[in-house]
């Protein structure tokens, strides 16, 4: 099986390699945790006021953190070689030379904007078994844990939605990316055992039971190189402003497309009379109540009726939002046929990215085999998978 197993690093090396690398002793390094995570059901209604089902899993990165006796910042990672220094007294700007200590510097920045005042400096030594680019949001990872690690070496106690909000605004205002908070959110407020439906909208969340017993998400990666030039995302968002528009100015008082139940959408789709923008506008208001049967489900133990969800949100994000491809079709309509398999769809934006499968741990062996075997012969390369479990939001480890 394509997993991670071969190189997951074990957190409890990482104090010794921090004194290896920093001097003084073990006692004196914190250790944070924070996870990578995945959204059950949920895909591109965030940005049209609906909700989203993600939740946090055990894949984690790990930040090793101690205040220095000057103004001095070091951060140092254990996969990449590199060593980058700063000054806490510094005015921080996004450098692309600077690599990963951009995101770092981006929640320094939006820190000492909020006020927050550093007596001292500190260093840094991280490690994240978070696959990179992979789609499970290891940028959010960084940040998130980032952030969590300084407020409490520092004495902060920011609250974790305060950290989600940092991490979302170091995205916009310091790295130029204009993002949803859905991904910092779960990372900052996950639970163990627990997905969480979070409103957009509103900031409204709570948690469900996501045990699931005998199963486990597997995750999927086309490896698809995905360009942003190739992204639809900017088109499909306009779409359903546009879908959104000509249904206020019919006379229907929303102020966004999820506010719709789909019987109230029965009523009111005939004032859209455009293909395209009828189809965007009927996902996100199908898709917003997959979310809520999804999470009755999960509260009912009902399985195979998750699953079933599941398939219906990737047909839906294929022939209305048209935005999976055929990677992400062939990893999720090959899963669905699988023994052991109770449903799979793409998760994320599209386009490439991954996809997740909700699969029996006995059959995940042979589940990935399979898959495996078609997807690369439909696409011509391999695509990766692993296997996991519902963790905790970022932590203290030690």
């Amino acid at each position: 099986m394509n997993s991670l197993t071969s190189t997951t690093y074990d957190p409890a090396e990482l104090a010794a390699a921090f004194v290896k690398l920093y001097g003084g002793t073990e006692d004196s390094v914190k250790i944070y945790s924070s996870p990578a995570r995945i959204n059950i059901i949920g895909e591109h209604i965030d940005y049209n006021g609906g909700k989203v089902f993600p939740a946090a899993i055990n894949k984690y990165l790990y930040v090793a953190i101690r205040k220095r006796n000057d103004s001095k910042i070091i951060y140092n990672d254990v996969r990449f070689p590199g060593t980058f220094e700063f000054d806490i007294n510094d005015n921080f700007v996004y450098d692309k030379k600077n690599d990963y200590a951009n995101y770092l510097n981006g929640i320094l920045s939006q820190l000492k904007a909020a006020g927050y005042k550093f007596d001292c400096g500190f260093e840094i030594l991280m490690v994240s078994n978070v696959p990179a680019g992979g789609g499970i949001s290891s940028s959010s990872a960084l940040e998130c844990g980032f952030a969590y690690a300084v407020s409490e070496t520092f004495g902060f106690n920011i609250d974790r939605i305060t950290i989600a909000k940092l991490g979302q605004m170091s995205e916009h205002n310091f790295m130029g990316v204009n993002c949803g908070i859905m991904d910092q959110f779960i990372i900052a407020t996950g639970k163990k055992n627990c997905a969480e439906m979070l409103d957009c909208a509103t900031l409204e969340y709570e948690y469900a039971p996501l045990e699931l017993g005998d199963y486990r998400f597997v995750v999927m990666n086309t490896n698809k190189v995905r360009k942003l030039s190739d992204s639809k995302y900017n088109e499909r968002r306009s779409q359903c402003e546009q879908a959104l528009k000509i249904l206020q100015d019919s006379g229907v008082k929303i102020s966004n497309l999820c506010e719709l139940t789909p019987a109230k959408w029965e009523e009111v789709k005939g004032a859209v009379t455009d293909e395209i923008l009828l189809k965007r506008a009927k996902h996100c208001v199908y898709e917003n109540q997959r979310v809520l049967d999804a999470v009755a489900a999960l509260k009912e133990g009902n399985l195979e009726k998750l699953g079933q969800l599941l398939n219906a949100s990737h047909k839906s994000l294929k022939e209305d939002y048209e935005v999976t491809g055929i990677e992400l079709d062939t990893l999720a309509e090959t899963s669905q046929k699988q023994d052991g398999c109770l449903g799979a769809r793409m998760t994320g934006a599209g386009f490439g990215g991954c996809a997740i499968a909700l699969v029996h741990k006995d059959k995940v062996e042979a589940f990935v085999e399979n898959v495996q075997k078609v997807y690369t012969d439909t696409v011509g390369y391999a695509a990766g998978f692993f296997s996991c479990e519902s963790g905790d939001g970022v932590s203290h480890w030690n």
